[in-house]
């Protein structure tokens, strides 16, 4: 059975806190997103139980008639427990490092796997057309995984919201973007 996940970046949130709320902009991303889902047969929407993910998806899942589906792994990664001003440098380097974990955070493998977990579960189910809302680091990770060619560069290049669709016929998808 051929199946389509459509991975979805949260569209433009106050911050990185995990309540925090989409902006006015955002808000107005949100509807374009449900406008760009509006003739497509979405049958299951999975949600990062994140406040800026579900809000992003919450106007789809109502216009298709679909309970959302808060799912935990599709959380954002966390690099590091504490703030730090060299984030992006650090970031930079776990695309290149996929073990590279620093305190408190978790490696780009471990939050890879748990958001390939999710992506099997969907392959081995039911539906054919899936909404993955997420953040754009666990996104970029999931799009590494089956093209290694992107990387931080890539990440850097991603919007808020963005979408990319995966057509499963065999065991690697075809990705493209369609967003942006």
């Amino acid at each position: 059975m051929e199946k389509t996940i459509y991975l979805v970046r949260h569209c433009k949130a106050e911050g990185q806190a995990p309540d925090a709320r989409l902006t006015a902009e955002g808000e107005e991303q949100a509807e374009h997103v449900t406008a760009f889902f509006k003739d497509i047969d979405v049958d299951t929407i999975l949600t990062s139980p994140y406040l800026r993910a579900v809000q992003t998806v919450k106007g789809l899942a109502e216009n298709h008639g679909i309970r959302l589906v808060e799912e935990p792994r599709l959380s954002e990664r966390v690099l590091t427990g504490q703030d730090h001003p060299d984030w992006l440098t650090m970031l930079e380097r776990t695309f290149t490092d996929l073990e590279l974990s620093y305190p408190g955070g978790e490696s780009s493998l471990q939050a890879m796997q748990r958001g390939m977990e999710v992506i099997d579960q969907i392959l081995q189910g039911h539906h054919s057309v899936t909404v993955m809302a997420t953040h754009g680091n666990l996104m970029a990770l999931l799009l590494k995984k089956f093209d290694d060619a992107f990387g931080f560069t890539q990440w850097k290049t991603l919007s808020n919201p963005d979408i990319y669709q995966l057509d499963f016929t065999i065991d690697a998808p075809v990705i493209q973007r369609v967003w942006g």
